[in-house]
């Protein structure tokens, strides 16, 4: 059978192309190894099911292993203790019958008492001293069921068991626990009944730290496409792909195979970087799966959360990067931000634009009418007069947004020029923005059409000294792009300060920049 690249569901290495992950599964069997009890609490799609799906296969030799799940399992399983702790064992005798320790079935069943927690504790131990090797429990989706006490209580009993292993020994219970889902169900956000506020609960406390970086790097999204390039044999450059890959995702697991997927099966096999650039117009326009719905949808749900993202996407804030913080730590979960320097930013560049497209539209629908903008007026013989572009948002500025307040220009100014251009390159060209040109004065932007580029740095006036460094700053990045020409776009908000009237070619340091003052 043919491979293809996957992303729905788990990946098998039989029937997809899929990235080394060896060295990372040896980090999470190793805690294996040494009997701890932990948590893969990452963000969707980023590859939790498939890595239990490759643990069950590694260590099934050396373990008996019990991968089971607690989605759709159906509501009956929390109605009491007794239906809690017979369904589990139903759960777990279905899971061995189909694992590589068919023969543990016949045992677990004779073994298990399962009217109350109690009776459900001894029988564990009983069935792990009749058994002949460690046993190893798998749960997935184990944060689809955080909210139900009758589940904290069972984690509480698994704890509560781990900690006798000093008296009882190491095979009293089950060797090692891996937990995967969303959430971090040692912090567990809960509401013990209807009528209660919700309240932390710790049921987890014993989970060790699992510090394993799931991203996929360069040198490993190179393995998926030299398995992809023997059969296919397109001639691509599969280091510059990986790279190109890993600089719009971050490694996100997802986004990584998306873009092979849709290059691959939509895009003619187009392994070059303006097919890079078309899939991920595809995925952000949010018809390649949950993930992307799911920004709107969290965004929508947690008012606390879209402030936050927008001040970092819109206004270029960069917050100190700490868990304690709750928001930070919503964010981290869902994988929108990550740690740079002790600082938050955008998890990658899809994500970023993603953001920025969210909150674009939003202002669009807020103020139809004050931009509407047509791409035939700025794209002659196919290619994009950048110039024109800024010149003619210069005047909207002018015309339509000067009797605003300088306070409403500084917050949204930035947010206007991305709606602004926006339409003009849809369907053609493509933007992001370049996260460490971004902070509360700076943000680079950079476009690509038709086979160009065009870098464009937005500051806020902030004085001459920083005018001058705004030229220095363009002139630096462009040469990290072998580009001859920039642009500036400054947006000045003091009522003493001359706005020179009309954008004009200035040189520095060799490089020729597009001015504007708005």
């Amino acid at each position: 059978m043919t491979k293809e690249f996957n992303t729905t569901g788990c990946c098998n290495p039989a029937m997809h192309y899929m990235v080394d992950t060896s060295k990372k599964l040896a980090q999470i069997e190793e805690l294996i190894d040494r009997g701890k009890y932990f948590t893969i609490n990452r963000a969707r799609q980023f590859g939790k099911t498939t890595t239990l799906k490759a643990l069950f296969r590694n260590l099934s030799e050396r373990y008996v292993v019990i991968p089971i799940s607690f989605e759709g399992v159906g509501n009956l399983l929390f109605s009491s203790e007794e239906s809690f702790c017979t369904k589990f064992k139903d759960i777990v005798e279905t899971a061995l019958k189909f694992s590589f320790s068919k023969d543990k079935a016949a045992i677990w069943k004779e073994t298990l008492q399962t009217d109350s927690f109690d009776e459900l504790s001894d029988s564990i131990t009983e069935f792990c001293l009749q058994v002949d090797k460690p046993i190893l429990l798998l749960i997935d989706e184990v944060d689809k069921s955080t909210e139900n006490q009758l589940f904290l209580n069972f984690l509480g009993m698994l704890r509560n068991k781990y900690l006798d292993r000093d008296l009882k020994g190491m095979n009293s219970t089950f060797h090692s626990v891996v937990l995967a889902g969303v959430y971090d169900v040692k912090n567990l956000k809960i509401k013990l009944r209807p009528d209660e506020e919700r309240k932390y609960n710790s049921p987890w406390n014993i989970a060790s730290d699992f510090n394993v970086d799931m991203t996929f790097h360069p040198d490993e999204i190179i393995t998926m496409l030299n398995e992809y390039e023997a059969d296919h044999h397109t001639g691509m450059d599969k280091e510059f792909i990986s790279n190109e890959i890993y600089k719009y995702t971050s490694g996100y697991p997802f986004l990584v195979s998306k873009i092979c997927e849709l290059i691959d099966r939509r895009l003619e096999k187009d392994w070059s970087e303006r097919g890079i650039q078309m899939a991920i117009k595809e995925i952000v326009k949010g018809n390649s799966g949950t993930l992307i719905d799911d920004i709107s949808k969290n965004l929508e749900n947690n008012e606390e959360l879209r402030s936050f993202m927008y001040s970092i996407s819109v206004n270029g804030q960069k917050y100190t990067y700490t868990l304690i913080d709750p928001v930070v730590r919503v964010a981290d979960m869902f994988s929108y931000i990550k740690d740079v320097e002790g600082k938050t930013i955008i998890h990658n560049l899809i994500f970023e634009e993603c953001f920025q497209q969210y909150f674009a539209v939003a202002y669009e629908r807020q103020n139809a009418g004050k931009i509407s903008v047509t791409q035939s007026e700025y794209v002659l013989n196919g290619k994009l007069n950048m110039p024109y572009v800024i010149e003619r948002f210069q005047k909207l500025i002018h015309n339509e947004y000067r009797k605003e307040d300088n306070t409403f220009l500084e917050r949204q100014g930035r947010l206007l020029f991305l709606c602004f251009l926006k339409p003009i390159i849809n369907g053609t060209g493509f933007y992001y923005v370049e996260p460490e040109t971004r902070n509360g004065g700076r943000m680079d932007i950079v476009v690509s059409f038709a086979g160009e580029e065009f870098v464009i740095e937005l500051k806020i006036w902030r004085g001459e000294k920083y005018e001058v460094e705004g030229k220095v700053q363009l002139a630096e990045y462009l040469k990290t792009r072998n580009l001859s020409e920039g642009y500036l776009v400054t947006f000045s908000f003091l009522k003493n300060k001359t706005i020179q009237e009309e954008p004009e070619w200035v040189e520095h340091d060799g490089k020729r920049i597009y001015e504007a003052v708005i």
